[in-house]
This record gives structure tokens, C-alpha cells and sequence, in this order.
């Protein structure tokens, strides 16, 4: 983990190039590092999966505003320091992304992190063996 889902008005389908954007976003996790300079989070546990909205309504539902909002989450335990690095490592691919987009029209960003609560959380599937190779 950390897993990314991102949710953005569907009129942003053809501007945006989420595809491009899923990456930046998933490469910017893997490189984020903690105070001893360590990879925090494993390749095999980022996952970044995009979703246009099939019906929304944004601020005065004239359909000039467009919208997308990124949210990670992770699993506990992590300090505040790599927390914080995480949003920002996200805000940063966020703004490079979309400020071509930000300088045609009227879009809202939003970029949060959340820390994991789970009351059940099992893995299942074979793809963090591929990786972990030494």
C-alpha cells in the first residue's frame, strides 16, 4: 500500500491524459523515502486507478468547472514526516501534471492522504514475490 483513487468530471476525459497522470502519481510515491532514506513504500503495493465521474455537479453546475480529486491511502504506522512527504510528493506531480489544464480553464484540485483504520485487511495475490527478488 499506499493505494491512489483518483475521481475527476468525465468533461476532463480528453484533456487530462489520466493515464500519464496514474503514473507520475505512482512513480512520485515510489519515490518517496524516509528519515533513513529508505523506499517506503514497495513497487508491488502501489496501486493508482482513475475514474471519470458519470454524473457530477460542481460548483454552479454551468459546466465550465471541472473537477478531480486524488485521494491515497495507507496502511497505519508510518510517521508524520513520511505522511507529509507522501501528500506532498502527490501535490507536486499533481500541480506538474494539470497546470497546462489549470492555464485553459476553471478546474478544482483536491489532494489528500489518509491513514488506514482497518478492521480487516488481508493480501491476497502473487505480484509483491516479482519484486522482491534480491
Amino acid at each position: 500500500m499506499p493505494h491512489v483513487v483518483i475521481l475527476y468530471t468525465a468533461d476532463l476525459e480528453a484533456a487530462a491524459d489520466m493515464g500519464r497522470y496514474c503514473r507520475a502519481a505512482a512513480d512520485a510515491l515510489l519515490a518517496v523515502r524516509d528519515e533513513a532514506q529508505q523506499a517506503v513504500f514497495p513497487i508491488a503495493g502501489v496501486r493508482v486507478f482513475a475514474y471519470p465521474a458519470a454524473h457530477s455537479a460542481v460548483a454552479d453546475g454551468s459546466g465550465e468547472h471541472g473537477f478531480i480529486y486524488v485521494q491515497a491511502r495507507m496502511a497505519r504506522g508510518r510517521s508524520l514526516a513520511v505522511q507529509r512527504a507522501t501528500g506532498e510528493a502527490l501535490a507536486t506531480a499533481t500541480r506538474s501534471h494539470f497546470a497546462p489544464l489549470l492555464a485553459q480553464r476553471k478546474l478544482g484540485i483536491t489532494v489528500q492522504v489518509d491513514e488506514g483504520h482497518e478492521v480487516f485487511d488481508v493480501k491476497l495475490g502473487n505480484l509483491h514475490p516479482i519484486f522482491n527478488k534480491a
